[in-house]
């Protein structure tokens, strides 16, 4: 079996895209799995360019008996955040999360830690588009 799993994009704008993810573990977890992958997202509608990459600008979420990490897809994964338990993250203020990772490929990802059967999370992530 496999985690039960939702990705759905609530925005897809040109700057801005906000997309929410769920996962209901079977005990199996997420290893790496992308969620945001950039070249799905929407082109930059007056030039055509394709989206290169995202900050993150907010993100809210619950985990209920797992924490979840958020990668920088790269040639080498970096770490972003760990959520755990339930709140809110502004960025906006402060500068968004940026990727830091050697050879970006633009794309996030998740991880999920000490799943269990049952166990689930729901992250919605607000991120800014570069072209």
């Amino acid at each position: 079996m496999a985690d039960a799993v939702t990705s759905q994009t609530i925005q897809d704008g040109d700057r801005i895209a906000v997309m929410k993810f769920t996962n209901i573990s079977d005990g199996s977890g997420e290893a790496a799995v992308k969620k945001v992958d950039v070249s799905a997202l929407q082109a930059e509608s007056g030039t055509g360019k394709a989206c290169a990459g995202v900050t993150i600008q907010q993100m809210w979420y619950d985990c209920s008996g797992m924490t979840v990490d958020i990668l920088w897809d790269a040639s080498t994964d970096a770490l972003c955040w760990t959520l755990s338990g339930y709140g809110f993250y502004d960025f906006r203020q402060a500068g968004p999360l940026t990727n830091n990772a050697s050879s970006p490929t633009g794309d996030v990802m998740f991880t999920t830690t000490g799943h269990s059967s049952g166990d689930r999370y729901t992250v919605m992530l607000a991120v800014r588009k570069s072209y």
